[in-house]
């Protein structure tokens, strides 16, 4: 791959001097054909939406399915997107209309049926989906996916197909803002080619969004191209979409320079210094529903037994927040002082004082809470992290620095690299790491609720550390059924104040989304979650 991208470039410069060429992507221009060029990374796992829970695999998702709900690009809103509508008279019991005329890539009607018997499959145990918590507040789901044992039904009862265009769903406990759940990709219909052959649908998957899957090779490339037939009215302003797999950001930001990329979406913490002189206004900077995060091995005893969240918390007055946001990110994170985002806002849940003092670089006091908590586990913080993308191996360095430097010991704190982001997920969804990793969340749905439940939640899909509190878990259920949205947010925070208290991970910066895009393109955007609004991207 390497040896083809050298030899793209050196015919590219030589044909600057004649003409504005197309190197970056598939050719075509202002007609709306070309092709866009993005860097990209391998999903960890197939693409059935129950069981992606990463951004790699989200950003697929997000061109070829279209759900019931859709997040507004620019302000996050859920607004109704296959759904005609979805009412309720008690918060529990929801009646969903789907709008007529809705189809798959594949020529197949979306019916109820598409969402019903695709909510069923994902709820399942023996599917073994990694978002079937998401339905756990479907009635029937004890009985689909019991904590212990075999499932005792193949259906969630609290499912149920009125007519080809009506379905009901009765929930376990009341919960109000459900419905603005419904834009996540676990939510979304699958086709009855699915359930005929799902090893073929996995093979090249079907969907009913703005984009169909041309092709896939692991390693390489994945190539979406538009279909003309899409029923939604955010049609794709381009011809397609080639994924373009790196394994480090760095030779993604080189080849959008060297005119072989279209759009970088992430760029290398290397080049933040630089980039604005390198690409003026084609270099995006937006505030993002990102959390960054360290990570416990919960699961290892060495790090659950009482006393070590003096540790934890001494570990985090250890790290110099502002120091490495200045100056390895250049501005581009905001020290965090909770566990959400700022992009919720205060009346949506974000506060800048609940993990307080913890949250503040003091060396004296963190070096005293280390030792009172009983020392780190067998002397040394190991800090995982995936090499090829996201500049991690920079920050972890430097977050190592700063707690050696408190702790007076240059071996208090070292990184651990890990080849590749699916290897990196596939270790920690398995509970093969330890020590510390990095973690942290990209919102799913813009609720405080999302930053808070599937991470912390006991057994929650994304709580791969195995953190539990039941006084957590109390308070996040008592904030899911209240009906009132100014006291549910209230709820959330009193649970966000146990993680404060446990220091269930260590709240590092908030993320912007940035990105690098080349001057064959435009009407370049990143959403509420950092993903590039591929559909709206236009070729020149």
């Amino acid at each position: 791959m390497r040896g083809a991208t050298h030899a793209k470039w050196a015919a590219c410069a030589a044909a600057v001097a004649l003409a504005a060429t197309a190197c970056g992507g598939g050719g075509g221009g202002g007609d709306g054909s070309g092709v866009v060029s993005s860097s990209w990374g391998d999903p960890q796992n197939p693409l059935e939406p129950a069981n992606t829970n990463e951004v790699q695999g989200g950003k697929v998702l997000d061109m070829i399915f279209r759900g019931l709900k859709r997040y507004d690009p620019k302000t996050g809103e859920a607004k109704d997107m296959v759904a005609e509508s979805i009412e309720t008279e008690d918060s529990r019991t929801y009646t969903v209309k789907v709008k007529d005329g809705w189809k798959f890539s594949n020529g197949e009607a979306v019916t109820s049926k598409s969402f019903v018997d695709a909510w069923n499959y994902g709820a399942h145990l023996k599917n073994n989906q990694k978002n079937a918590y998401f339905f756990g507040y479907i009635e029937g789901y004890d009985k689909v996916h019991p904590e212990k044992g075999d499932p005792s039904a193949d259906t969630l009862s609290g499912l149920k197909v009125v007519d080809a265009r009506t379905f009901t769903v009765k929930l376990s406990q009341k919960f109000s803002t459900w419905p603005e759940t419904l834009g996540y990709p676990a939510f979304a219909p699958l086709p009855k080619a699915f359930f005929d052959d799902r090893a073929a649908w996995l093979a090249k998957p079907v969907g009913n969004g703005p984009y169909s899957i041309k092709s896939y090779q692991k390693g390489s490339k994945m190539e979406l191209r538009k279909w003309d037939a899409y029923s939604g009215d955010d049609k794709a302003q381009n011809g397609g979409v080639d994924l373009r797999v790196y394994t480090d950001n760095n030779s993604a930001y080189n080849d959008l320079m060297a005119g072989n990329l279209d759009l970088v979406d992430d760029v290398p913490a290397a080049q933040l210094r630089n980039v604005k002189n390198d690409l003026g206004d084609r270099y995006i900077n937006t505030p993002a529903g990102i959390i960054q995060t360290l990570s416990f091995a919960f699961y290892d005893s060495k790090w659950s037994k009482p006393g070590m969240e003096k540790v934890r918390k001494g570990l985090s007055m250890a790290i110099n927040r502002e120091q490495i946001t200045d100056t390895i990110f250049q501005k581009t994170r905001t020290p965090a002082k909770d566990w959400t985002s700022p992009v919720l806002g205060k009346d949506g849940g974000y506060s800048d004082s609940i993990c307080g003092d913890a949250c503040k670089y003091d060396a004296e006091q963190a070096k005293k809470l280390v030792a009172e908590g009983g020392g780190i586990p067998g002397g040394t913080l190991k800090i995982s992290y995936n090499a090829d993308t996201g500049s991690h191996k920079e920050w972890v360095d430097a977050v190592c620095n700063s707690i050696n430097k408190a702790l007076g010991n240059n071996r208090s704190c070292v990184g651990n690299s890990v080849g590749t982001f699916a290897d990196f997920r596939s270790q920690a969804s398995q509970q093969k790491l330890d020590g510390a990793w990095r973690a942290g969340w990209q919102m799913d749905y813009p609720l405080i609720q999302n930053f808070l439940q599937p991470v912390y939640y006991t057994d929650a899909p994304s709580n791969d550390g195995k953190y539990s509190s039941k006084e957590f878990d109390k308070l996040v259920d008592e904030a899911n059924a209240e009906t009132d949205t100014g006291k549910a947010v209230s709820t959330f925070q009193d649970a966000e104040k146990v993680l404060a208290k446990d220091m269930a991970a260590i709240p590092l910066w908030y993320q912007n989304g940035s990105a690098g895009h080349s001057d064959r393109v435009s009407d370049v955007a990143l959403n509420q979650f950092s993903v590039p609004v591929y559909a709206e991207i236009k070729v020149n």
